[in-house]
């Protein structure tokens, strides 16, 4: 009896470091971990979408990149999901004056989004949790998932926009040095970020040879142009990076994993959103 509660045991521990050992990230997995990663994650897929373009003078072209592929490893470390390898294909043209930009055509980047996510779907997973990093996405990526009830889909599509409460307002505002109105693109939130992730790709140094300061070169009242951002931060820099710390990085890291890993949760066990879709789309049928 002794030595069959030992072998249970350790069966038992063994599955557990089987579990703990299973790759999030998608091309990690092999072929037969499949099954087990469609299990354990709820059938639950990360879409990490970066961009490629500048980011001031002194943090790197892939910035985005670096800062969701960090917030997907850490959050699945706790709540896993399946993370689809790096996607930097989005909603880029206002840096296309800028080195290192890579900005495909419209239609590529709406049908490679679409049929990105239909295939992660013919792979078993029937929900897409889309974490976004780039500011010029959000509007772009808000009408795609819209547009996903213009025909039968047997997925959904999510999109991680967390919240700040008063507790991470109270903390940020602590360790925020510059101005918060004009903190924007490789400023002060954003390179401290890159400081605390990878502060070796930081030239710090550089972070004042260009402006971030608003140009206000154009100004219509009540109106919206494709030309803003480049009107009024022609250097694509939007505050100043040189006030960057690492301790705000983490600050700012730390509250965005742990609302990644809530929101991770919630998806997994969320049954409503599917069946609603599948009602909807019965109706629309009628």
């Amino acid at each position: 009896m002794k030595n069959l509660k030992t072998l249970a045991i350790l069966l038992l521990i063994a599955g557990c470091a089987t579990a703990q050992n299973l790759p999030a990230r998608w091309d990690e997995l092999t072929a037969s971990d499949w099954p087990r990663a469609l299990e354990r994650s709820s059938r639950t897929c990360i879409l990490p979408i970066g961009i490629l373009e500048k980011h001031g003078p002194h943090a790197p072209i892939g910035s985005d990149l670096i800062q969701v592929r960090e917030w997907a490893a850490r959050a699945t470390k706790k709540e896993y999901a399946v993370v689809f390898p790096d996607y930097f294909y989005g909603q880029i043209n206002e840096a296309r004056h800028q080195p290192g930009a890579f900005a495909l055509p419209e239609k590529v980047v709406w049908e490679l989004l679409e049929s990105t996510c239909d295939e992660i779907a013919r792979n078993g997973f029937d929900k897409i949790v889309i974490v976004n990093v780039h500011g010029g996405n959000p509007e772009f990526l808000r009408y795609f998932i819209q547009t996903r009830l213009e025909k039968r889909h047997d997925y959904a599509v999510y999109f991680f926009q967390p919240d700040k409460d008063s507790t991470y307002n109270t903390g940020y505002n602590k360790l925020h040095k510059s101005d918060q109105a004009t903190d924007g693109h490789a400023g002060e939130r954003e390179t401290s970020v890159l400081l605390y992730m990878r502060p070796e790709l930081v030239k710090m140094d550089s972070a004042s040879i260009e402006s971030g300061a608003n140009q206000h070169r154009l100004s219509i009242p009540d109106m919206y142009t494709a030309i803003w951002w480049y009107a009024s931060y022609p250097n694509h820099y939007a505050g100043e990076g040189a006030k960057a710390t690492r301790q705000l990085g983490q600050f700012v890291t730390d509250y965005i994993v742990g609302s990644l890993e809530k929101a991770l949760k919630a998806v997994k066990a969320d049954t409503t959103t599917l069946r609603l879709q599948k009602e909807y789309f019965d109706r629309v049928k009628e």
